[in-house]
């Protein structure tokens, strides 16, 4: 479970924080005097901690940082830790910091790491954050990074959360069922960008799988854009419940015949798909949705748009629903219409 908690009401006593306390003197004294903030925090299993995170917005000028950082709005990833058991909690944490920023309506973020966390900087460079520099403080050298949301980098991972609107784009269709795993955050309700924030989705990964056997897909490349279109869940003429949902980038297209064994295919795409191991292994043996799409996960919508309107206010037709292009005209009146922060946009016409 992910969330936000005062300080307060978490546990300095758990034996999550005795690394930190290691590793920063002051840090209870710190933490103490943080009681009335709000921090992040993944539990397991109740009780328990593998996961937390304080962001706090800064306005300040840091002559002990090497070189030193000017005056300005920035997001300090603050005693950022995570007991991983695999590569989702961290995506999670840099997501929630990531979008924190973009409704903060702050360009640049910035996290201080001793050089023994290895594995926590490899996870933060991989996102675009860069070497700065150092800080010495009394625990020590930490290593500096930054990363700047207006910094363009043809890496899609290195430029999430953005869209590079330069691609071509897609309605890429998912069944009910299979949306709300891959997307549960993306209700009908019309929600705040707050909402985005502070959503508590267990499955809130940057990384997504999904598997069909839709004409077209196969020929999509990397960093093509895709506008998730959940079909109609039965509650409701599809006109009123079919609807947009969210903003996806194209990572890769495989195929399952390019696999040697059912372990194989199971083994590289569990982690991140919308099946688990078992319908994995039923899929492998009959075929069924032989073309996998990998894609990053970048934003939702505030506001879902169903057919009805992007038929009759978007003017946007199909004879097939299920996966067609989009032009760039159609494209900016979704993602308007959606009232997604354009600052998740980069080179949009």
């Amino acid at each position: 479970m992910l969330s936000y908690k005062k300080f307060k009401d978490i546990d300095i006593d758990n034996i999550f924080f005795d690394s930190l306390k290691l590793d920063y003197k002051e840090f209870e004294d710190w933490f103490v005097k943080k009681s009335d903030k709000f921090a992040l925090v993944h539990s397991t299993v109740p009780g328990t901690i593998d996961g937390f995170l304080y962001l706090k917005i800064e306005d300040e000028a840091h002559e002990d940082i090497v070189p030193k950082l000017p005056k300005k709005q920035r997001i300090k990833l603050g005693t950022f830790k995570i007991d991983a058991h695999g590569t989702r909690l961290g995506e999670r944490f840099i997501k929630k910091s990531l979008d924190f920023a973009i409704h903060s309506n702050i360009d640049e973020l910035y996290i201080t790491i001793f050089e023994k966390h290895a594995p926590l900087i490899n996870l933060i460079q991989k996102y675009g954050f860069i070497s700065h520099g150092t800080k010495i403080g009394p625990n020590g050298i930490e290593q500096v990074f930054i990363k700047k949301l207006s910094r363009y980098s043809a890496d899609i991972l290195k430029n999430y959360p953005n869209v590079d609107c330069s691609k071509n784009k897609f309605v890429l269709s998912i069944y009910p069922q299979w949306h709300t795993r891959l997307f549960p955050d993306s209700i009908l309700n019309n929600e705040n960008p707050q909402d985005i924030i502070q959503d508590v989705s267990h499955t809130n990964s940057i990384h997504k799988i999904y598997m069909c056997n839709m004409g077209g897909v196969e020929d999509l490349k990397r960093g093509d854009i895709l506008c998730i279109y959940r079909t109609s869940d039965g509650g409701g003429p599809a006109h009123y419940r079919s609807v947009i949902t969210t903003i996806c980038t194209v990572e890769e297209i495989s195929s399952i015949y390019a696999y040697k064994s059912e372990d194989e295919f199971i083994d590289k795409n569990v982690s991140y798909s919308v099946f688990d191991k078992t319908e994995l292994s039923n899929l492998y043996r009959t075929k069924r949705f032989p073309k996998i799409i990998k894609f990053l996960y970048n934003t939702s919508m505030v506001k879902k748009i169903n057919r009805k309107h992007l038929i009759e206010n978007l003017n946007i037709l199909s004879n097939y629903w299920g996966f067609f292009q989009l032009t760039n005209d159609h494209f900016n009146a979704i993602t308007n219409a959606g009232q997604i922060n354009e600052r998740y946009f980069i080179n949009k016409t």
